[in-house]
C-alpha cells in the first residue's frame, strides 16, 4: 500500500480518552499526524470521561472535545448529568455533542452487552428504550439551542431515531450518524434532515459488505470518516498501526489508522483519493468548525 497521504485527513468521531490507550495519548498524535491527521472529535460517554476529554483538548489543538451521555453509560450517571454537561460546554471552547443515541441491541442481548463491556452480572441492567429517548432528546434540544452539532450512535433502532429527529428541534449546523449501519432507503430522509454519515474501519471486513454498500448512495458532501478508535480495528490487510490493550493484551483500534479507512473508502467509491480528502474535510469543518484547526500533537 501506498505512504501516508499527502493531504489532510479529519477524523469525525473517536474516544482517544479511553482507559485502554494506557496513558499513550502522546505517542499516538503523533502516529496521527504522521499519517495525515490533522483534526479529530473526541467523543465523551459520560461524566467519569468528560475531564478527560477536556484535558485533551487542551492538550492538543487537533482535538474537538464532544461531550455526551451514550446509551450505555446512561444508568451510571448522577441525577445532574445533563446540568453538568452543560456546564462542561460552557467552559470548552469550540466543544460539541457527543456520543449520544438509542441502542436496542444492548437490550435485545444484554448478556453480550455486559461481555463486550467486561462487566459482572451485578452492573446495572441496560437503560429502557423509554430512558435512552428522554435522554438524546434532551440532549438533541441542547444541541439545537446551542447551534452545535451532536454525534448519534444508533444500533437497531433507526426507524424510532428518524421519528425523533423529524420531531424534535435539531441544530441547524447537522448531525452525525456515527458509523452509519441504517438502511440504505433511509439516507436521503436523514440527508434531507441534516445527517452526515460515518464511515469507520469496521466495513473493510467482508462481513460488512451490506453496510459499505449503503455508502455508495451517500452525498458525497455528506460524507466523513472515523476511526471510533479504540474500537472497530480494520482487517489486517489494512491494519497499519498494530496496537494492543498494555494490562489485557487485546487489539486495539489505532487512531492513525484513518489513513487506511480513507484508502480504502477511495478505491471502493472510485474516487481520487486527494479529491476525497478534500471533500471529507470540507464536510468536516462544516459540521463541526473550522476554528482552531491544526496538525494532530502539535
Amino acid at each position: 500500500m501506498n505512504a501516508s497521504p499527502p493531504f489532510r485527513l479529519t477524523d469525525a468521531h473517536n474516544h482517544l480518552q479511553d482507559d485502554r490507550f494506557g496513558g499513550a495519548q502522546e505517542a499516538l498524535m503523533a502516529s496521527a499526524t504522521r499519517a495525515g491527521v490533522t483534526r479529530m472529535v473526541v467523543n465523551g460517554s459520560g461524566e467519569q470521561d468528560w475531564p478527560r476529554v477536556a484535558e485533551l483538548a487542551q492538550r492538543f489543538p487537533a482535538v474537538i472535545p464532544a461531550f455526551g451521555c451514550h446509551p450505555w453509560s446512561l444508568r451510571q450517571q448522577s441525577p445532574g448529568w445533563l446540568a453538568t454537561l452543560e456546564s462542561w460546554l460552557d467552559r470548552t471552547p469550540g466543544s460539541v455533542i457527543g456520543e449520544i443515541g438509542l441502542d436496542r441491541w444492548m437490550l435485545e442481548n444484554p448478556d453480550r452487552w455486559r461481555a463486550y463491556r467486561s462487566v459482572g452480572a451485578d452492573f446495572p441492567d441496560p437503560p429502557s428504550l423509554e430512558e435512552q429517548e428522554d435522554a438524546f432528546c434532551r440532549q438533541l434540544t441542547l444541541a439545537a439551542e446551542r447551534t452545535i452539532s451532536v454525534s448519534v450512535h444508533c444500533l437497531r433502532a433507526f426507524g424510532r431515531l428518524l421519528e425523533l429527529m423529524e420531531t424534535h428541534p435539531r441544530p441547524t449546523r447537522g448531525f452525525l450518524l456515527h458509523s452509519y449501519g441504517g438502511p440504505a432507503e433511509l439516507v436521503p430522509s436523514f440527508v434531507r434532515l441534516g445527517a452526515y454519515f460515518g464511515f469507520p474501519g469496521a466495513f473493510l471486513h467482508e462481513r460488512k459488505l451490506r453496510q459499505r454498500q449503503t455508502f455508495r448512495g451517500v452525498p458525497l458532501d455528506r460524507l466523513l470518516i472515523e476511526t471510533d478508535a479504540p474500537d472497530q480495528r480494520l482487517p489486517d490487510d489494512w491494519n497499519r498501526h498494530v496496537l494492543t490493550d498494555p494490562v489485557t493484551g487485546n487489539p486495539l483500534n489505532h487512531p492513525a489508522n484513518l489513513a487506511g479507512v480513507h484508502a480504502f473508502l477511495s478505491q471502493f467509491l472510485e474516487v481520487d483519493a486527494e479529491v476525497l480528502a478534500r471533500q471529507t474535510t470540507a464536510n468536516f469543518e462544516r459540521l463541526f468548525g473550522s476554528a482552531g484547526s491544526g496538525a494532530a500533537g502539535r
